[in-house]
């Protein structure tokens, strides 16, 4: 019996390893992936089935890009790209602080939503095996709000980055795992997965507020602007080109499966009845008509995997840009960090608080995400074909190609966000 345990862990323990081997990818996974993610690609295969799946696959393919060349920059030269920003471009101090403002109001909005949707995702959960339940509870979801947060805000203060890696590596497998298998269980027809690769935007309300979003959640600024430091904690430098290269890579490829398979998920169980996504108790009941509870449970135990995924990482992102802006350094054990972490803690009730929609908020923050795109995209591309900077490691052709495409979606992109807000606030 002990003499077999030790072959029953020995794949779990590969892919545990193998997991952690892409460690900063992990954290971008976690930026990309939360409930606003699952909000977007829920919302959407319920309204347009499998129609967007091109703007997924164009997201996920310049965020490869934009990994890639932010990780190559990070490691060839040790620096970070706040810091970068700050002390490498023409008027660097308001590029850098534009920047560092833009992310920090996004991902906070974006916090907000999160942490509603998912106390209330929870609390929905809950109701089906218990039906006897109020149908809403300001209180309980409060409660369960807040619970969440200060566990959250615990496991920060440990304050080590080897932990984090392993805490997100617990959320984005269980998240993963949750999805597919919900998946597996309504999968739409072959032929809408392939027509959904062809470029076009449905002639529907809110269409373009989707395809804005769609891009928001999944080409996040923060992914791209955080990555080196986490690469810096990582302790990766020059000699790890491979292993940043391959990182880039899987991260970009586990956020289209995962989040693809969200979207066919609501796209089978949803779309083809005509029933839309317009609050909590609607994603909650995705699949409930055609698996039952315990399916239901399946896809919400990844949704709430997927929302305390992107809690923790966001939590961080106002200190990490600050320390970036100011040292360019990673650092996690100051008392800046601490305080920073906690004032996000207070932003991140404010939707529970107001019990406002969380599935609103959630689309309009990812939406806002786009905004300061371009000008990432626009001050990688400048860094990367700097002689000086990156010697005989500056951007080559295919990537200047990938981050010249990458800049002009994120600017039509912004364009269509701008367009969508004013139909959606009008």
């Amino acid at each position: 019996m002990n003499a077999k345990t030790p072959r029953l862990l020995a794949p779990i323990h590969r892919v545990w390893a193998l997991l952690l081997a892409v460690g900063p990818g992990i954290f971008c996974i976690g930026y990309t992936i939360g409930t606003g993610s699952v909000t977007s690609m829920a919302t959407a295969g319920s309204r347009f089935g499998m129609q967007l799946l091109w703007v997924l696959l164009l997201s996920c393919l310049f965020s490869w890009v934009l990994m890639e060349a932010f990780g190559r920059y990070a490691i060839i030269t040790g620096d970070t790209a706040i810091h970068s920003f700050k002390n490498r471009l023409a008027g660097g101090r308001l590029i850098a602080m534009l920047t560092v403002a833009g992310v920090v109001v996004a991902q906070w909005n974006a916090l907000s939503g999160i942490l509603g949707l998912c106390s209330s995702a929870l609390y929905e959960t809950v109701r089906l095996f218990f039906p006897q339940l109020a149908a809403e509870n300001y209180w309980a979801v409060l409660g369960i709000a807040t619970t969440l947060i200060v566990l959250m805000y615990g496991l920060l203060l440990v304050g080590r980055y080897s932990f984090f890696e392993k805490v997100l590596v617990v959320f984005v497998t269980l998240m993963g795992m949750s999805f597919l298998i919900s998946m597996l269980l309504v999968l739409p027809p072959a032929a809408d997965v392939v027509a959904g690769l062809v470029p076009r935007i449905p002639n529907a309300p809110g269409a373009k507020l989707m395809v804005a979003a769609f891009v928001g959640t999944t080409m996040a600024a923060p992914t791209f602007v955080v990555r080196p430091l986490l690469l810096q904690g990582k302790g990766w430098t020059a000699i790890h080109r491979k292993e940043q290269s391959r990182d880039a890579m899987v991260s970009a490829l586990l956020m289209f499966v995962v989040s693809g398979s969200i979207m066919a998920c609501a796209a089978g169980a949803l779309y083809a009845d005509g029933k839309v996504i317009t609050k909590v108790l609607d994603m909650v009941q995705t699949l409930e008509p055609i698996a039952g509870r315990f399916a239901v449970a399946v896809f919400m135990f990844g949704a709430l995997s997927a929302g305390l995924s992107s809690v923790f990482p966001i939590l961080m992102v106002c200190p990490l840009l600050v320390g970036d802006y100011r040292a360019g350094r990673l650092d996690t054990r100051s008392p800046m960090f601490r305080i920073l972490t906690a004032v996000a803690c207070v932003v991140g009730l404010t939707v529970p608080v107001l019990g406002a929609n969380p599935i609103v908020a959630q689309i309009a923050t990812q939406v806002a995400n786009v905004f300061v795109l371009p000008v990432v995209i626009a001050g990688i591309l400048y860094l990367s074909n700097r002689k000086e900077i990156m010697g005989e490691h500056r951007a080559g052709l295919l990537l200047n190609v990938g981050l010249i495409a990458a800049l002009v979606f994120s600017c039509l992109i912004s364009y269509t966000g701008v367009l969508a807000l004013s139909d959606f606030f009008g």
